[in-house]
């Protein structure tokens, strides 16, 4: 007579560990597919003296996109600036100084 052992299958997690997994599965698969800026370093040689010494690596696509989205805080930032300029005086003539 042969014995059967009864073999364990696969262990049920629970949703608080699931789930975090889940999580940290799908972000590593979404980091890995972004673009990401180019790795390419152009030498940017300023004067005739830095042929000699230093040459300045620059990698264009990040400072690109460093300058955008600086441009954008600065267009967004002087917009809710000026709006808010605007409507504070404009609330206080309909509400009326109360």
């Amino acid at each position: 007579m042969s014995e059967k052992t009864a073999t364990p299958g696969p262990a049920i997690e629970p949703i608080y560990v699931s789930v975090p997994k889940s999580f940290a599965k799908d972000a590593v698969w979404l980091i890995n597919r972004c673009t990401k800026p180019t790795k390419k370093v152009h030498t940017v040689i300023f004067s005739e003296q830095d042929i000699n010494k230093n040459f300045y690596n620059i990698n264009i696509e990040y400072n690109q996109m460093v300058w955008a989205i600086s441009i954008g805080f600065l267009i967004m930032g002087f917009t809710g600036y000026f709006v808010k300029l605007i409507h504070i005086p404009i609330n206080n003539i309909i509400v009326g100084g109360a």
